[in-house]
């Protein structure tokens, strides 16, 4: 495919979109987001942020809260390796180091792992999701280490005072290829001040390749009580997972059946349990706020060579304390200002039996932060932020099967961030941010690493420009930005190790357009370029692997008002370097791609049936591969499902 013409079409759409609406028609609803760790003041929405709403979930018929920030939000994603719905996420071109590079939260608490894993997003039961923000570029500065490419947040906790009174709920029940069974029921009650919550799930899909069968069951349960001031809760979490493994092909096998698997005996096992107690409370102008969690993870894999297995298991366990303040006032001559102050705990803790290691490993950091937003000149909303952070982190590894050495070591790193923005133009804004981001290497990086003490602190200077035109009804948003990265953590298939690069970069454009285009037609598309490449050493000029330098996300909705819905959308990722070809002499590149998918729905009273339909052209296609064409691993082909929902 021509990677120019997709790239001038992505572009048309995005710029002409926002030009489609009528002035007659109605803008949606506003929703305040939670842009300083605390809900925000309208005026104060964090710069660039994309927000989708359970509306908007319910209408897209996603199952998962991970295919929700796919495909509505624009976000590229990696099918998963494990056959579970947890695609690997990737902001901003960081390849399979995505999910190291930016932050995902789940109401406040991080569910990034300490470990070369992505983080479990289909074990949050979809039914209780409030929102999800995903705000793009570096943040570390409220939300710590590994923020450069962003953060993802998920709101579950509802607010009694303004939940609907009484008793109420969902049952879900869909079937579709591959053997796919999806089962999911919901309670609310609400009294008073006093709310409670349920959920329970269960899944079972044997997937499009041979030996990738996956089965989970979750429940989500919560309470919460509102007071003079405040509210706080509770909410726990548990999930059981059973996953096969299918493994990697070839092109050839790719090419002669990409529904093979070569290893037929592979499989793996995880378990979560998560508890999350949070407390809110005002003092005159000041928000005090809280979370405290615990986290437990247990992982079992199990990989046969011949005869022989390999087994491996891990057990984590996290514990994160998050106090905070915010003083919201205003100060003469009308400007309001936000000063937001915290501090995160998190102890992170590891033991691993396998055939190969008997590590013990563990992770404490300490963290302050402080932020100043002050807007001024209210009648163009200007806004000026600064902020700064410290983090220090301790260390400790020993594996009684290398000899028991201790590998200890401590770590501190500084960020900061400098953010503006200016209505030069009753629809036009024009917005500036400037800072430092950083990430630690976490324990799998550290223990097979080409350097005698530990990698260094991954460091990225970032800057980014943006201008948006329009209202809620339509708006057009552009954002230049660039990362400078010194230091950049990741495994070099050079050195058959991990290490820290030569200086690298990502700079490129973000378009976000939406449109109400008619009276029940709604049009909304996100493109990413991204130029990711070495500027020093060796491999200056070359190009990062696994890197699409442009992903496309199209949406259309249909919603008459009948009862009737229908969403459909488009996504089209361009070429990608293999995960081997650091030096870019693999002749070959990972060919581009486009995907279609649809959902039709009608509601009868308390009914909605639906059917949906993923990959509709059935393309073969890959989004992974470790070498110059091999180590591939196919992605899922067409897939048809019928569903029914009942809410009372």
């Amino acid at each position: 495919m021509n990677s120019k013409k997709p790239l001038a079409l992505a572009c048309a759409i995005a710029i002409t979109l926002p030009f489609a609406v009528h002035a007659d028609e109605a803008p949606t609803s506003t929703v305040v987001i939670t842009g300083s760790r605390f809900p925000s003041a309208e005026s104060l929405e964090p710069i660039g942020a994309t927000v989708i709403t359970r509306d908007e979930i319910r209408q897209a018929g996603v199952n998962d809260v991970n295919g929700a920030i796919r495909k509505i939000g624009g976000v590229f994603g990696r099918q998963s390796l494990d056959s579970s719905p947890d695609f690997a996420l990737d902001l901003r071109g960081f390849g399979t180091n995505g999910a190291q590079n930016m932050v995902i939260l789940v109401d406040g608490v991080r569910l990034n792992e300490n470990e070369l894993a992505n983080s479990v997003l289909s074990t949050i039961p979809i039914d209780t999701v409030e929102r999800i923000e995903i705000v793009r570029g570096g943040s570390s500065v409220l939300y710590g280490e590994g923020a450069t490419g962003g953060v993802i947040q998920i709101v579950t906790r509802k607010d009694a005072r303004h939940a609907r009174a009484g008793t109420h709920g969902s049952v879900f029940a869909e079937a579709g290829q591959f053997k796919e069974r999806d089962v999911r029921a919901s309670l609310a009650h609400v009294a008073g001040n006093v709310s409670a919550d349920l959920a329970l799930a269960r899944q079972d899909n044997d997937n499009y390749r041979r030996n990738s069968a996956f089965k989970q069951n979750s429940v989500s349960a919560g309470v919460q009580v509102a007071y003079a001031g405040g509210r706080a809760g509770v909410r726990v979490e548990s999930a059981r997972q059973d996953t096969r493994l299918p493994g990697s092909l070839t092109l050839a096998q790719f090419e002669a059946d990409p529904r093979q698997s070569q290893t037929p005996n592979d499989f793996g096992k995880l378990d979560t349990d998560r508890v999350n107690a949070f407390a809110e409370y005002r003092v005159g102008e000041v928000d005090l706020a809280a979370e405290l969690s615990h986290r437990e993870r247990d992982v079992d894999s199990n990989y046969y060579f011949g005869s022989s297995a390999s087994v491996t298991k891990y057990k984590g366990r996290q514990n994160q304390f998050s106090p905070r303040a915010r003083w919201l006032h205003t100060l003469d001559g009308g400007m309001l200002n936000e000063l937001v102050t915290g501090v995160d705990v998190i102890d992170w803790q590891r033991k691993t039996t396998s055939d190969y290691s008997l590590a013990d490993a563990s992770q404490k950091s300490k963290a302050f932060y402080v932020r100043d937003e002050l807007r001024f000149d209210p009648a163009h909303d200007g806004r000026i932020a600064l902020g700064a952070r410290r983090e220090i982190f301790d260390k400790d590894y020993i594996d009684a099967m290398a000899g028991g050495v201790a590998d200890n070591g401590s770590q501190g790193q500084n960020a900061w961030e400098a953010q503006g923005s200016y209505r030069v133009l009753p629809q036009v804004e024009l917005t500036a941010r400037a800072g430092q981001s950083y990430r630690v290497a976490n324990v799998d990086e550290n223990s097979f690493r080409t350097s005698l003490s530990l990698l260094k602190v991954q460091t990225s200077h970032d800057l980014e420009f943006g201008a948006s035109w329009g209202d809620e009804a339509r708006k057009l948003t552009a954002r230049v930005f660039r990362h400078k990265l010194d230091n950049e953590i990741f495994y070099d298939p050079t050195a058959f190790a991990n290490t820290n690069l030569d200086p690298t970069r990502r700079q490129g454009v973000e378009i976000d357009a939406e449109a109400q285009i008619a009276a029940s037609w709604r049009a909304t598309a996100h493109l990413q370029h991204v130029n990711a490449k070495f500027t020093d050493g060796p491999n200056a000029g070359r190009e990062m692997v696994l890197v699409p330098k442009n992903v496309l996300t199209a949406r259309l909705s249909w919603l008459p008002g009948n009862g009737q819905s229908a969403d459909f959308g488009a996504q089209w990722v361009d070429r990608q370097r293999y995960g081997s070809d650091f030096d870019n002499r693999c002749a070959a590149t990972m060919p581009s791609y486009v995907t279609f998918d649809a959902r039709y729905a009608v509601k009868l009273g308390p009914w909605e049936v639906a059917v949906n339909g993923l990959n509709l052209a059935d393309r073969r296609y890959y989004s992974y591969a470790y070498g110059c064409q091999s180590g591939i691993y196919p992605s899922d082909g067409r897939q048809l499902k019928l569903s029914a929902r009942y809410d009372f």
